[in-house]
């Protein structure tokens, strides 16, 4: 590469191009559907890496995962990937009712995109997973699918809701447990990864939240990233899964959510507090973001972000 020739401050001015975070990322991501979430998200979740969603029941992490997949559908000018997803899915049941009414809302949008023939669920397809040794034994068949797949749309998303509910309950807290345990991340998360950067995919995982408990200097006092600590429904909480997981994913969100009274309804004696939900998406690290977070809602038609 030729060298640039120039006086100090013009290769100053210039230095910033060549060394900035993002030159070293794809710059492929697929829009969540809202701009305010976008923009907090530096214009969607990015190809060829692993994102994570940290939160407790209830937060929205299954909500973003359906809300995604519906919208890698749309072309890349709309921003999505013109693809189809793969879901895994652990818990139990899987949330049909509500994907089909978020299907119903992108169809509604966009009826140009989604003829009257066409259901966008079709071309999001589901499989069960009820360990984390079966998870690894899928990968071949993964593996197959998105090399073979004769699908409309090429699958370039895969999503792991939730990585936790597979670690939950197998494992015990011995030596020899959390060593198997620690192996499993990693041959998984290679794989996800090798599938990634192969064919180019979105892999979206999500996980758990516990409480933390400790007050003192101990593993669950270790900072996390760009936040000095998570709080959700007035409590501490930390990641499932330990730091083993964390060195597995390339970027983590964390949602969380309050209740708050947002005023008397009804007047004299028969009035009440009324009491709302906020709730707030948070970068905890990432390589090519930096430390943002912004408020948002639940709505019949998906997540939307809000301004304050």
């Amino acid at each position: 590469m030729s060298q640039i020739q120039s006086d100090p401050s013009t290769h100053n001015n210039l230095r910033p191009a060549f060394m900035t975070p993002q030159k070293l990322l794809p710059v492929e991501k697929c829009s969540l559907g809202c701009p305010i979430l976008d923009c907090c998200m530096g214009g969607g979740i990015p190809c060829n890496s692993i994102t994570e969603i940290v939160a407790e029941s209830g937060s929205g992490k299954t909500q973003l995962c359906l809300q995604l997949s519906l919208r890698a559908q749309l072309p890349p000018f709309l921003g999505g990937l013109s693809a189809s997803s793969l879901y895994l899915y652990t818990e139990f049941p899987f949330p049909t009712r509500r994907l089909h009414q978020l299907s119903s809302a992108l169809q509604c949008q966009y009826p140009q995109i989604f003829v009257s023939n066409y259901d966008p669920c079709d071309s999001i397809f589901l499989q069960s997973v009820n360990t984390a040794d079966q998870l690894l034994d899928i990968m071949p068949q993964v593996e197959s699918f998105l090399e073979n797949s004769k699908t409309r749309l090429p699958v370039r998303v895969i999503v792991i809701d939730s990585m936790a509910a597979l670690f939950r309950a197998e494992f015990e807290n011995t030596a020899s447990d959390l060593i198997r345990r620690s192996s499993l991340f990693f041959k998984i998360s290679g794989k996800l990864k090798e599938f990634a950067k192969r064919f180019n995919l979105v892999v979206l995982v999500t996980n758990q939240v516990m409480d933390v408990v400790d007050s003192g200097e101990g593993l669950n006092e270790v900072r996390i990233g760009n936040l000095s600590g998570m709080y959700s429904s007035g409590r501490r909480v930390c990641p499932a899964l330990g730091l083993s997981w964390a060195n597995c994913v390339n970027s983590r969100l964390f949602l969380s959510k309050d209740e708050y009274e947002s005023g008397l309804v009804g007047g004299g004696e028969s009035g009440f507090l009324s009491r709302e939900t906020r709730r707030r998406l948070h970068v905890v690290f990432a390589p090519h973001l930096p430390d943002l977070s912004c408020e948002f809602v639940i709505r019949r038609e998906g997540v939307v972000g809000v301004n304050r």
